[in-house]
């Protein structure tokens, strides 16, 4: 599945982590931004948060946005994007 799923990340980040095995699993691509090498990107990753700076942040193609999903919930929403 070929999109413009964008995933705001640390390299530290446990959650991230998990996103990243459920997107490689799925055969889905993304593009990756670590908020520590990009710091325009905190700012983005702020107003998707309400000033909160929480990783993984992911914007999908349709507008919407997933905070800190667990693995359960990132699964339903590519399912979805697939319909």
């Amino acid at each position: 599945m070929s999109n413009g799923i964008t995933m705001y990340t640390t390299a530290w980040c446990s959650d991230c982590r998990i996103a990243k095995r459920v997107f490689a699993a799925e055969n889905v691509s993304y593009t990756e931004i670590d908020i520590e090498k990009e710091p325009s990107a905190v700012e983005i990753v702020r107003k998707l948060n309400n000033g909160n700076q929480s990783v993984p942040t992911i914007l999908f193609p349709d507008g919407s946005v997933l905070v800190e999903p667990s693995a359960a919930v990132l699964k339903a929403k590519i399912a979805e994007l697939a319909r």
